[in-house]
């Protein structure tokens, strides 16, 4: 068993940065693949960015590209995920998933690809 536990979302005028944090715990030998999503209300939940095993294995969702940094700490079994020039659109529930079962090796875009998730953190960008 893996256990998520998101951080970082709040309250933040358009324009601004944040910084999401990612942290797991239990199972955590090896390194899983992480996805970020995020869901705003009434709107499917969408694919944000991927990290696999590797730094170099990252991954994000097309329209965003440069906006969105992944980025793996593997001392602290965090993942974060950096958003800047934050926009109004970019409001929703952020959430992280894991990969276990590939070892990092597979990094996917689609939600049902990931075993274990997290409870969420919210992000809401003021215009």
């Amino acid at each position: 068993q893996v256990q998520l536990v998101e951080s970082g979302g709040g309250l933040v005028q358009a324009g601004g940065s944040l910084r999401l944090s990612c942290a797991a715990s239990g199972r955590t030998s090896s390194t899983p693949a992480v996805g970020w999503f995020r869901q705003a209300p009434g709107k499917d939940r969408e694919f944000v960015a991927a990290i696999g095993y590797s730094p170099e294995m990252t991954y994000y969702r097309d329209s965003e590209k440069g906006r969105f940094t992944i980025s793996r700490d593997k001392a602290k079994n965090t993942v974060y995920l950096q958003i800047d020039s934050l926009k109004f659109e970019d409001t929703a529930v952020y959430y992280c998933a894991a990969d276990v079962k590939h070892g990092g090796v597979v990094v996917t875009r689609m939600a049902r690809g990931y075993e274990y998730w997290g409870q969420g953190t919210q992000v809401t960008v003021s215009s």
